[in-house]
């Protein structure tokens, strides 16, 4: 008869395992590469989006970076709902900063939708001159071959290429904590999801040829068909029969300092989305911190009489160790004090988990939204 303490001890050790394939697969996909991309012969001309609000920390070296792009062909569309808008005057002092590369900024709310962000990119998509689009958020810095990074993951099955941020120079431990939900948890279990056929974009960059989004009716009826517009490229792209691709070596994310009511807004959000557009994929999320295998480690060791301080030791250098190993193959930010953000985030998971299923509203930049509602119903513009 299998006991209590049996099960317990078999969980612990699935996750466990589970846990270790996950960071093995992830830590050969994302292996650090010191060398630069050239761009190919005869390259494709490309628009590169990034709709603009508001003032973030290393605003202006993010931005910046958008000039200094190592492809012979490209051209920066920037999107900004107001006029008055602080960042505005970044933007307008780096085109004067760059006048050899093609850039405008646009101006205005197309208020198309209830969706702030969409609103903002719309008269950007409707503005571009080239076939290959990418779209990137203003908080993304991109390193000189990032056009380059993207297209080497075009295949012939392909709709749509992206890259999930990676947190980096976080200025105190709550943005040390967003590190640790972005980088070892998040990226990972992205990387896996595409390793296994399931992957899905994330809106912080995303390379896509038009046509695919012209045949199903436009960026407004592609993107408004969900709450969030990494979820409906996701379902815009398999509809279609494409897969969603992911770089091999992801973008930076610079952070500064960050509260602990910003990080767990973000996340609360984030896992909002995932419930409400992949309910069956999100169900599982509870088990994939070590909050769970540690207590049945804990539970398994004391009815067998062994050491529960020994188990905890064990499967904290296995679970936190063996991320930390991750992040040194990736070149990812992780000294010894992440550790303990790790430990942290692992101890919130189950609680955002509960969230998810709980919260449909959610703030995003000051904006109330629901994610019960498709974003891309028209709206009173009065």
């Amino acid at each position: 008869m299998i006991t209590l303490a049996a099960i317990a001890a078999g969980f612990c050790l699935f996750t466990t395992m589970v846990h270790l394939v996950s960071l093995a697969v992830v830590s050969v996909r994302c292996r650090e590469r010191p060398d630069r991309l050239a761009a190919s012969a005869g390259a494709p001309p490309v628009t590169i989006i990034r709709p603009v609000c508001r003032i973030d920390n290393f605003e202006r070296e993010t931005l910046a970076s958008t000039f200094a792009l190592d492809y012979p062909d490209y051209e920066i569309v920037f999107c900004v709902a107001r006029a008055d808008d602080p960042v505005a005057a970044i933007v307008h002092e780096l085109m004067a900063e760059h006048p050899g590369v093609p850039a405008r900024l646009l101006v205005g709310e197309d208020r198309r939708s209830s969706n702030p962000k969409l609103n903002n990119v719309l008269k950007g998509w409707d503005a571009a001159r080239h076939r290959w689009i990418i779209m990137a958020d203003s908080n993304v810095l991109m390193p000189p071959d990032y056009v380059q990074r993207l297209m080497r993951r075009w295949r012939r099955d392909t709709g749509l290429v992206c890259s999930m941020p990676i947190g980096s120079r976080p200025g105190n431990f709550w943005a040390s904590l967003e590190c640790a939900f972005l980088n070892t948890f998040e990226a990972r279990w992205q990387y896996v999801g595409e390793t296994l056929g399931f992957g899905f974009a994330q809106g912080k960059s995303m390379l896509f040829e038009r046509g695919v989004v012209d045949r199903a009716g436009g960026l407004l009826r592609a993107l408004g068909s969900e709450a969030a517009e990494d979820a409906a490229f996701t379902r815009l792209i398999h509809e279609a029969g494409l897969r969603v691709h992911l770089v091999d070596t992801p973008f930076e994310q610079p952070l500064g300092c960050r509260t602990f009511a910003e990080v767990w807004g973000r996340q609360r959000r984030w896992a909002t989305l995932r419930r409400t557009t992949f309910p069956l994929m999100f169900a599982p999320e509870i088990l994939t911190g070590a909050l769970f295998p540690i207590l049945a480690g804990i539970y398994a060791a004391r009815a067998d009489g062994h050491s529960e301080t020994l188990a905890v030791g064990l499967l904290c250098v296995l679970w936190f160790g063996a991320e930390a190993l991750l992040a040194r193959s990736a070149g990812w930010h992780f000294p010894a004090r992440m550790l303990l953000a790790c430990v942290v985030r692992d101890a919130l998971v189950p609680a955002l988990w509960v969230e998810g299923w709980l919260r449909h509203e959610f703030n995003w930049r000051g904006n109330e939204m629901d994610s019960r509602r498709p974003h891309g119903d028209e709206v009173d513009a009065g």
